[in-house]
């Protein structure tokens, strides 16, 4: 009985050791579980907080851009020519789309594909594309009050970003001018371009947590953004207008395959107006074909035909070759080439002219005279110091220098002599209003400008003064009655003008038939010049093609309209009771 009761007993105090026992190792446990628990919080809270916040910050904080308008491009007058329309880009984080249900039959899904114009299988598509993606752009450019209605619409995973786009309230007028800028908002054409650095800002950034929604719910920092420059340009809008009005409008009456313009202040160098046509709709580019977009006012190259007889005069004067009252036999002639011989002659033979006959009556006979007299050496320099051959350097993308044969060491007779009514070599529109900015500002080479400039510039002279006023007032008989150029005449004012024509040079070098290209080139007023003015209709085949027929008209409807919009007082007084004019008193 006694060794029962012990031996239970024993029992029982083993049962009560082995539970004490359990019961520490199990306290043990949950010590050691306690003291690596708060060893791994103290490491990661005291010793080695980053990596933490590193993964916290990574699914809670988005850094968004704060984008900066493009600056505004104005006319002198600060009429704008160029300016940035707030629009949404609609994007979506196809991950959080698929996340939270994925595209749904439902009818908010629809109404984003008809709000977005897209089908709802094409939107679908671009989600898809993407599974694990963070950011696709579903639209670009679109209208803020479509923006404001898809962010009503609440769908998981779309959003909507800020950006601009450009507009231009001249359209085609300044089209070729200002250029375009891409989707992103960079210049790809024209000013636009040339002057992207300076029309782009430099864009802020917003630090802010988001919530598993995407909703901002603390705003941590900010960068703010640096404001974009304006760009003022040396053009005036109101002579733009009219410049292409007239243009497109000769282009079109003389079934022309295309029309330049270039006005130029002869006292500053600025480009008031530079028009091409035809032009395009830089607020629409659908459908329009790249060379559209080319401003051919300083790309394309052209023999400058009898625009350049009045350097060459000038040049012989300036040489003693002849004086103002020289006479000179002007009846056609031979020179050699080779072994063969090439007739020089006028369209209209005379047997004698003047020295301001020879520029009146446009006389390749004369002028050529003229330069075989010279070393052509002298012909080249003149040419040369009036800016034939060297670079208009206004910073637009394609300005050509034109062809210009500044080495060439063997000169036959005709070459000498073709060259002195501008054959062998090739200026653009733009040369060649520069140089008549040189003739208009009596010999002061000014460099040419496409931003507005403070008066006064400072030129350099080139040729002596005395020399340009008589070259000036013989070129004034271009447009009077017996002239060339008559049917560029403005009544009330004195022009000093010449016209010229020219054949149109193939792919292959060689001269085309039946395609010439008409120049009327020019200053105004010839008392006190101001501005100078170069139209060029390319390949006319409506019947006429010379330039006294085709573009000297558009010279004189286009120079009488920057005359009186520019309130430049009329320098031929009517005199008498019969309204004649005095022209060059």
């Amino acid at each position: 009985m006694k060794a029962a009761r012990s031996l239970k007993l024993k029992k029982q105090e083993d049962k009560a050791s082995f539970v004490s026992w359990r019961f520490a190792l199990l306290c043990g446990g949950i010590g050691v579980a306690l003291i690596g628990l708060l060893i791994r919080v103290a490491y990661l809270q005291i010793i080695n907080p980053d990596r933490l916040v590193k993964e916290g910050d990574s699914r809670s904080l988005r850094i968004q851009s704060v984008p900066t308008a493009r600056g505004m491009i104005n006319d002198r007058n600060g009429r704008p020519l160029a300016v940035s329309v707030p629009v949404d880009a609609v994007w979506a984080d196809p991950k959080e789309v698929f996340e939270r249900g994925g595209i749904t039959n439902d009818t908010h899904w629809q109404a984003l594909a008809d709000a977005l114009s897209i089908p709802l299988e094409q939107l679908t598509s671009k989600i898809n594309e993407y599974p694990k993606g963070r950011f696709v752009y579903l639209a670009r450019q679109v209208n803020t009050s479509i923006g404001d209605y898809v962010e009503k619409l609440r769908l998981p995973g779309i959003y909507l970003r800020q950006e601009s786009r450009r507009y231009y309230p001249a359209g085609q007028v300044t089209a070729h001018i200002i250029g375009v800028t891409n989707i992103d908002g960079a210049g790809i054409e024209g000013v636009e371009k040339s002057f992207d650095n300076w029309l782009t800002g430099m864009p802020g950034s917003r630090t802010v947590r988001k919530d598993r929604t995407g909703r901002v719910i603390e705003d941590i920092s900010s960068t703010d953004s640096r404001a974009a420059h304006d760009l003022t340009l040396s053009i005036d809008e109101r002579l733009q207008t009219l410049v292409y009005r007239e243009l497109t409008k000769a282009v079109a009456l003389n079934q022309a395959e295309s029309g330049s313009a270039v006005l130029v202040d002869v006292n500053t160098g600025e480009v008031l107006a530079m028009a091409n046509s035809p032009s395009y709709n830089p607020n629409n580019l659908a459908g329009t074909p790249k060379d559209a977009m080319r401003n051919r006012a300083i790309t394309d190259i052209f023999e400058p035909g009898s625009t350049v007889k009045p350097l060459v005069v000038m040049s012989a004067l300036n040489s003693g070759i002849v004086k103002e009252n020289t006479v000179l036999d002007t009846r056609p002639y031979r020179v050699t080439y080779g072994s063969r011989g090439h007739e020089i002659k006028d369209v209209a033979p005379r047997p004698e002219l003047t020295i301001t006959g020879i520029l009146q009556k446009s006389s390749n006979v004369g002028v050529s005279k003229l330069a075989l007299a010279m070393p052509a050496s002298e012909v080249v320099n003149v040419y040369s110091r009036f800016g034939m051959g060297k670079p208009t350097n206004l910073g637009l993308v394609g300005e050509s220098s034109g062809l210009f044969p500044t080495n060439k060491q063997r000169w036959s007779d005709l070459d000498r002599a073709t060259f002195s009514f501008g054959y062998g070599l090739m200026v653009t529109p733009l040369q060649l209003a520069r140089v008549y900015a040189t003739i208009g500002s009596l010999g002061i080479y000014r460099p040419l400008s496409i931003t507005k400039v403070d008066p006064p510039v400072p030129g350099t002279r080139v040729f002596p003064e005395t020399v340009m006023r008589t070259v000036v007032h013989m070129m004034e008989s271009v447009a009077l009655p017996g002239g060339g150029g008559v049917r560029a005449a403005i009544k009330g004012y004195r022009i000093a003008v010449k016209t010229g024509t020219a054949r149109k040079v193939g792919p292959d070098g060689r001269y085309l038939n039946n395609k010439h290209i008409s120049y009327t080139a020019g200053i105004a007023p010839a008392s006190n010049p101001r501005f100078s003015l170069v139209v060029i209709i390319n390949d006319p085949q409506a019947g006429k093609y010379y330039g006294g027929a085709v573009a000297a008209p558009i010279f004189g409807t286009i120079m009488s309209g920057v005359l009186r919009t520019m309130n430049v007082e009329p320098d031929a007084l009517p005199v008498g009771d019969k309204n004649e004019f005095v022209i060059n008193k």
